[in-house]
């Protein structure tokens, strides 16, 4: 019997992730992306406030 088999393992050392390089394409896509992000946030709460679009389902002409 060893001394060390007992108890919970330790995991196993990841490497250290290297910084990715980002270039400017990269950025001004993230940028973009953020920008996108904000405009449908203020879209939905704006839209929230009116009521639905479509008023009643079927559209009847006006003909008898």
């Amino acid at each position: 019997m060893s001394g060390r088999q007992g108890g919970k393992k330790k995991p196993l050392k990841q490497p250290k992730k290297q910084a990715k390089d980002v270039d400017e394409e990269d950025a001004a896509f993230k940028q973009k992306q953020k920008d996108d992000q904000k405009k449908m946030k203020e879209m939905q709460a704006k839209a929230a406030g009116k009521g639905p679009l479509s008023g009643g389902g079927i559209k009847k002409s006006g003909k008898k």
